[in-house]
């Protein structure tokens, strides 16, 4: 009997090194207020400070995830999209997308240092440590813009021939990757030379937004507005294999230890897949979140997703707005994660 336990007690410890904890179903944790008015969109997360950014407007809003709360805010950032901190020179770098202006800020004052010209409508940005470089990728300017995280200053403007939406940084191959929307295809950046090496073609996926990517086995996720996943070798640059997904995606991330991928979606679900056996890609779990919760952030720690919502005011008898208005004081973080779900 004893030795049966210990048995059980091997196998259990077992498991958990390997990540099978973390594959438990995904369910509601617990939801952060953060108020205000006006939309939303990127959110990223800072591992080291325990902070996550909400662009909210004109502001980002910084959450302390330890203490699940607002800690403060960084103003005059005019239709901010995204925000990425970079803990080893102390700052972070915001894109603006209504003054086509990246501002950077101190990470302990969270105040504005300068702000720098980028092309038209910045929108999503990552951050390449190899280089010590920040892209910003121009929506309407189809284009990307490289500043120099230490100096401050931009070094480089990168042509894409189309519109970009989110990208991941590959520092050991020496590559950006970016989804370009009107192309239906991923521009691959050399990071040396600044400029696009390839491009691959994400057939039968078109209208991608969200992208993540498992360095490990060199594949790219890449979420498709219409309705799928697609699952990319970036050694060869074919599509392997898809997966269905909601509708309205924007967010992708993958999550390297539990070897999950995760797509959110504007109706209200995320979609987890795990590559199962090399090539063949399946959904593990579809997620009942909120309606409009489509960007999203993984912490790769606590292995939680992050995914901001609101309420929207009804539309008129009779009309059919494009975007119905925001409720005031409405907008919050709701959390997910693996195991049981918490008491508010």
């Amino acid at each position: 009997m004893c030795f049966k336990f210990v048995l059980l007690v091997l196998f259990s410890l077992l498991l958990q090194s390997a990540g099978v904890s973390a594959q438990a179903p995904y369910k509601f944790r617990k939801e952060i207020p953060i108020g205000g008015e006006g939309g939303w969109d990127i959110l990223t997360i800072d591992p080291a400070a325990h902070r996550l950014y909400l662009s909210h407007a004109t502001k980002v809003i910084v959450v302390d995830l330890e203490k699940n709360a607002v800690v403060g805010e960084i103003a005059d950032t005019p239709g901010v999209h995204g925000f990425i901190a970079v803990p080893e020179v102390g700052r972070g770098f915001s894109s603006n997308g209504k003054e086509a202006k990246a501002s950077v800020i101190d990470l302990k004052t969270l105040q504005t240092l300068t702000k720098l010209d980028t092309g038209e409508s910045p929108d999503a940005l990552v951050y390449e440590s190899k280089h010590g470089e920040v892209y910003i990728f121009n929506h309407r300017g189809n284009s990307a813009t490289v500043i120099d995280a230490k100096t401050a200053k931009v070094v480089s403007m990168i042509s894409l021939g189309g519109s970009p939406e989110f990208a991941v940084t590959d520092s050991e191959a020496g590559r950006v990757y970016c989804n370009i929307e009107d192309k239906n295809e991923v521009a691959a950046i050399d990071t040396a030379t600044h400029e696009v090496v390839a491009r691959w073609p994400l057939a039968p996926g078109a209208g991608p937004s969200g992208i993540a990517l498992d360095a490990a086995h060199h594949r790219l996720f890449s979420a498709c507005d219409n309705k799928m996943m697609t699952m990319l070798d970036t050694g060869s640059g074919k599509v392997l294999a898809n997966v269905p997904i909601g509708e309205g995606p924007d967010g992708c991330a993958f999550d390297d230890k539990a070897q999950l991928a995760f797509a959110s979606c504007g109706d209200g679900t995320t979609t987890i897949a795990k590559e199962e056996t090399p090539g063949k890609f399946a959904v593990v779990q579809t997620l009942k979140t909120a309606p409009r919760a489509r960007t999203m952030a993984l912490d790769q720690v606590t292995h939680r997703i992050y995914l901001p919502t609101a309420q929207f005011q009804q539309p008129p008898l009779g009309t059919t707005p494009q975007r119905p208005a925001i409720v005031p004081n409405t907008l919050k973080l709701l959390i997910y994660g693996p195991g049981e779900s918490e008491k508010p």
